[in-house]
């Protein structure tokens, strides 16, 4: 980690996870430390996240819309009430414009579909408000994106392929055509 990169977390380099995939949350929070991090706390439900941005709210935060317990969006709105000045980033698998929206609205400095990786929610944290994001270096193939999409929904219809089929408006031995096939790049 360089001085440059160093010096633009400023002194305080606090980091909350809120995300109950347990092994993004682990990687992220690896990566994050590399980067300059310290602590990095994490949580895995909207209880937690609230209970460590009441106990000590986070420098920054890197927040999931949807969690077992509830919706992240809580757990922005008592970051900044606590510490106005937190970067907040809030993660999604569904990046719908309203949910984009809102998230801004309460308090999010910015908002990433998943999956995203440690580069992304870096720049995003340390983003200035009058910069632009610069895009990924290596984007998603859209086919990739349908994909993790249609595994997305696949999962939390317990894997249920009739009713994944219905949800996402497709015939049911296409979307059984597509499960068996392997990832695209």
């Amino acid at each position: 980690m360089d001085d440059g990169a160093m010096s633009e977390l400023g002194a305080d380099r606090s980091l909350l996870i809120v995300d109950d995939d347990e092994a993004f949350r682990r990687r992220l929070a690896r990566a994050m430390e590399k980067r300059g991090f310290d602590p990095v706390v994490m949580a895995e439900s909207v209880a937690e996240g609230l209970e460590n941005t009441r106990s000590r709210p986070p420098a920054y935060a890197v927040i999931d819309l949807r969690l077992e317990d509830g919706n992240g969006l809580d757990v922005v709105e008592a970051l900044r009430e606590t510490r106005p000045d937190a970067r907040i980033v809030v993660l999604t698998g569904y990046g719908a414009i309203a949910t984009a929206v809102a998230a801004v609205k309460i308090g999010a400095t910015d908002y990433l579909s998943k999956p995203a990786d440690a580069d992304d929610v870096e720049a995003a944290l340390l983003a200035r408000l009058e910069d632009k994001p610069a895009p990924p270096e290596n984007p998603m193939s859209a086919d990739r994106v349908r994909w993790e999409h249609i595994q997305r929904v696949f999962e939390l219809c317990d894997r249920n392929v009739s009713e994944t089929a219905r949800r996402l408006n497709m015939h049911r031995r296409t979307l059984q055509r597509i499960l068996a096939k392997r990832s695209p790049r």
